[in-house]
């Protein structure tokens, strides 16, 4: 007999203003089974998610559970009907304790006067049963990301909950912990639990899901079962005709045949002990030495918060750093300001892309410049020559596909993705030496993904060097020449690319130190 689903949403449309993020989209979830939902960044996958867990409102459409039609009106009341959701960003307090941030917001209410020996007793249960072992007495500001997922897994276990949603969950995770989130969710499943897991990642669903739906640009388009699913039908299923995904370079399997490097030469950018310490006293960069050479692509890798931003404003001269020494082409640059790096043959893509390169009220134009608008060929020096920098802000448009109503347009009118490819064009445009590019594809769809990939790898070609930081594993072991990974500030080894291994560099991320030497 075929079972019936526990959950179904049918019909669902969501308009934010003129945007319709969710066009008459429905999707079903059985009993028992982790149900994929995948799409690239913009699809709607959490926005549809964001409704089933009261966090949105529906314009349209309708919600059953166990075949009685629904209103969710909040949070609260999806919990009070068995669904709860875990997000990206964690809702955690930082000096609680696990055990406190699990039973927060329940009838226990003051964590001076609550009886906590019966609910910690109940949450052991839980991480013994589900697989999900966690220090209930530690603190959350002392765990690491993978930890501190487990305790918002546990909090809705906690709650009792029979569906679950998981948004984006493998993002900070290292490759080890994202294998022991697999069997915990198998675990659960088989407990009882139906599973809703929000990724962008193809191998994920293929590798853990039972079936899979994929949403483009707000709407349906297929649901598989996972024996009927493929790759090749997905990639297609999620990008449409936007690309040739035969030329891609997002879908290669090697990209070491656009040029090698020469390691005998002089490096192009040489870090020696860098040191940073924060106005706290906090050690953030403990001497870091590194070095790039012409024509490389060196990827940082690391959990999130492990001194990536840090080391990317030190090597951009956003920040001085409390010693050391950084030179670029030989010349010593540790105290030059930013302005003059950018001179010095030096382009950014910072991380957080709406505090750090980008003016709101400025125009597309006036962003597209930001920091160049005084060299050649905006300026002589002196006068900025608008005609040119017109002519160049529509050609950047078009090239990198920034959906807007021209060059003149508030820059604070671009949704976040389009911001994302203002700072993408302004960084390649300037045919730089050296590139510092943070989490350069965040927010981006699969095809402006590729096309940052391209470009990235023309750079290489020109034999232009990148200092590539991500948090996606996948992105620095395609496109670079050698991974350094980063933990709590310091450099613990530096793989070179016939030596690439998931699982090692995931040992790295951890904090366990590599018995490889740091050479190329």
């Amino acid at each position: 007999m075929e079972k019936q689903p526990i959950l179904e949403l049918k019909n669902i449309r969501k308009t934010f203003d003129k945007l319709v993020a969710l066009d008459d989209v429905s999707f079903s979830l059985l009993p028992g089974e982790i149900h994929g939902l995948l799409g690239g960044n913009g699809a709607g996958k959490t926005t549809l998610m964001n409704i089933l867990y009261g966090l949105y409102r529906k314009d349209q459409g309708e919600i059953f559970l166990n075949g009685e039609k629904i209103e969710i009106n909040g949070p609260r009341d999806a919990l009070k009907r068995g669904i709860g959701m875990v997000h990206q960003h964690f809702l955690q307090i930082a000096n609680y304790t696990v055990l406190e941030n699990i039973v927060l917001g329940t009838g226990i209410t003051n964590r001076y006067t609550m009886q906590m020996q019966p609910e910690a007793r109940k949450v052991e249960e839980l991480c013994q049963r589900f697989g999900l072992p966690v220090e209930l007495n530690a603190v959350i500001s002392t765990l690491p990301i993978g930890t501190r997922q487990k305790v918002e897994i546990l909090k809705a276990l906690y709650r009792g909950v029979k569906i679950l949603i998981l948004d984006e969950p493998t993002t900070n995770l290292t490759p080890q912990e994202v294998d022991a989130l697999f069997e915990s969710l198998r675990v659960m499943v088989n407990g009882g639990l139906s599973i809703v897991f929000i990724t962008h990642k193809l191998r994920e669903v293929l590798s853990v899901c039972d079936r899979i739906t994929v949403l483009r640009e707000g709407r349906n388009i297929t649901t598989l079962d996972r024996k009927d699913a493929s790759e090749e039908v997905f990639v297609r299923a999620m990008v449409g005709e936007q690309m040739n995904i035969e030329k891609s370079v997002y879908f290669a399997r090697d990209t070491k045949t656009f040029g090698e490097v020469d390691y005998t030469a002089e490096p192009l950018l040489r870090l020696t002990q860098v040191n940073l310490i924060s106005k706290e006293g906090v050690a953030r960069l403990k001497d870091v030495s590194l070095e790039i050479f012409h024509g490389e692509i060196l990827g940082i890798a690391g959990v999130a918060g492990n001194g990536q931003q840090e080391l990317a404003e030190v090597t951009a001269g956003i920040i001085p750093p409390t010693s050391g020494k950084i030179e670029q082409n030989g010349r010593d640059v540790t105290g030059l300001p930013v302005g003059e790096r950018l001179r010095s043959g030096l382009s950014y893509i910072p991380e957080d892309r709406l505090h750090d390169g980008f003016l709101p009220k400025a125009s597309v134009a006036h962003n597209l410049i930001l920091g160049v608008h005084r060299q050649p060929p905006y300026s002589d020096g002196r006068f900025i020559n608008w005609k040119t920098v017109y002519q160049n802000s529509r050609e950047q448009i078009r090239e990198y596909n920034i959906k807007t109503g021209g060059p003149e347009d508030p820059g604070g009118n671009l949704s976040g993705g389009n911001i994302q490819r203002v700072m993408i064009a302004r960084a390649f445009s300037m045919n730089a030496d050296l590139l510092v590019a943070h989490n350069p594809t965040r927010g981006l769809d699969i095809p402006s993904m590729d096309f940052v990939y391209q470009k990235l790898l023309q750079r290489k070609a020109k034999k232009q060097a990148t200092l590539l930081i991500s948090e996606d594993l996948d992105e620095l072991m395609l496109l670079s020449d050698r991974i350094a990974v980063i933990y709590r500030g310091e450099i613990l080894g530096i793989l070179p690319r016939e030596q690439f291994d998931k699982y090692a560099i995931g040992r790295l991320m951890s904090g366990i130190r590599s018995t490889e030497p740091a050479t190329p």
